[in-house]
């Protein structure tokens, strides 16, 4: 592939998620209208047409690493592992 050729596919790339941020950020605001309406109806679920919408409050338990590295620096040494990944960016 060419120099060219890799400039527009990166270009075309970079259109693509802009739309895409445009995209989540349109969602986003219509599903915070929902959960507004939702609100003042004082309700968690609601069915409109053929859709249920729920939005509900959940809990769960999440493991602190932080205060326990601080606690037990040690046994978190010895459970941690390093792992490999590859990052793709690209930067103007």
């Amino acid at each position: 592939m060419s120099k060219s050729e890799l400039l527009a596919k990166i270009e075309l790339l970079n259109e693509y998620e802009a739309m895409l941020e445009e995209l989540r950020i349109e969602t986003e605001a219509i599903r915070d209208e929902i959960k507004t309406e939702m609100t003042a109806q004082n309700t968690e679920e609601m069915t409109v047409g053929k859709y249920i919408v729920r939005w509900t409050s959940i809990l769960s338990n999440r493991f602190d690493s932080t205060a326990f590295k601080k606690v037990m620096p040690e046994i978190y040494k010895a459970y941690t592992k390093q792992i490999s990944s590859r990052r793709f960016t690209i930067s103007a």
